[in-house]
């Protein structure tokens, strides 16, 4: 059985999945003397975001969210190594340096190999094993399953993209990770809200948990959403959650997570 003590785990009855793995702010006691004082801010947390999807209880759909750092271990990342963005400057699985490409230890305190691959198993593969089988459990009770990738980001960081970040940013894998007719639906519903904006598969095409665990062939359907963070919060220290902002966004957020519930692959 997976470690649950890494992650939180709430199953619903739909199905309908949806994953957190950025949103933890644990930092182990043994590795916070070890990070720089910018660093122990967490400044690249997917800030606030269970609280700003707060209706999934609502929906009855499982959650699963992250309860430590993408600085221990970013659970988006392969665990071998492999590049999402050949080319693109990315971050590693256990990240030596920030958004902003600042360095996130103090001389000398990086992880080498060995503390890497105990991250991993300690930190990466029960979120994974947890993910697997849910989706199996879904899949078993429904003949599908959909996962939804939640994410959100500082709405400019240089170091990844120009200029500023569209409020949405739907990725598939360039449309590997599920059915087209699924991410239609979705732009559908975002273009009825036309002061938002929106984009499939731009600068985040989705990550590691979309692309491994997307396979639309064996009716498991995938997608990010990685959401511009000024859309519902300051994001600048102390990245204050903005309750009139999530207001604004949270009826687009519902229905998204609506239209994704009611999608068949045979639609």
């Amino acid at each position: 059985m997976a470690d649950t003590t890494v992650y939180d785990l709430a199953p619903g009855e739909s199905p309908l999945l949806v994953s957190m793995p950025h949103v933890g702010t644990g930092i182990p006691s043994d590795l916070a003397g070890r990070l720089t004082t910018q660093a122990s801010v967490l400044p690249d947390t997917d800030w606030h975001l269970d609280r700003l999807y707060n209706f999934l209880g609502d929906l009855n759909v499982s959650v699963i969210k992250a309860r430590y750092s993408r600085y221990v271990i970013d659970l988006n990342r392969r665990a071998d190594g492999l590049s999402l963005y050949p080319g693109q400057s990315v971050t590693d699985i256990c990240p030596l340096t920030g958004f902003s490409g600042e360095p996130l230890y103090l001389p000398g305190q990086e992880p080498e190999e060995a503390e890497v691959s105990g991250r991993i198993e300690q930190f990466w593969q029960p979120y994974h094993s947890c993910l697997q089988e849910e989706l199996a459990r879904i899949k078993e009770k429904f003949g599908y399953a959909v996962l939804w990738d939640a994410h959100s980001i500082r709405s400019e960081v240089p170091r990844f993209f120009p200029g500023k970040l569209p409020d949405l940013n739907f990725g598939s894998g360039d449309g590997t990770s599920c059915a087209p007719s699924l991410t239609e639906k979705l732009q559908q519903v975002a273009a009825a809200f036309p002061a938002v904006s929106q984009v499939l598969n731009g600068r985040f095409k989705g990550g590691a948990i979309t692309r491994l665990y997307g396979h639309p062939e064996e009716n498991i359907h995938a997608l990010q959403l990685e959401l511009s963070q000024s859309t519902y919060m300051d994001e600048s220290p102390p990245f204050t959650f903005r309750e009139e902002l999530a207001d604004s966004i949270r009826p687009l957020l519902r229905d998204l997570l609506n239209t994704a519930l009611m999608w068949t692959p045979d639609d």
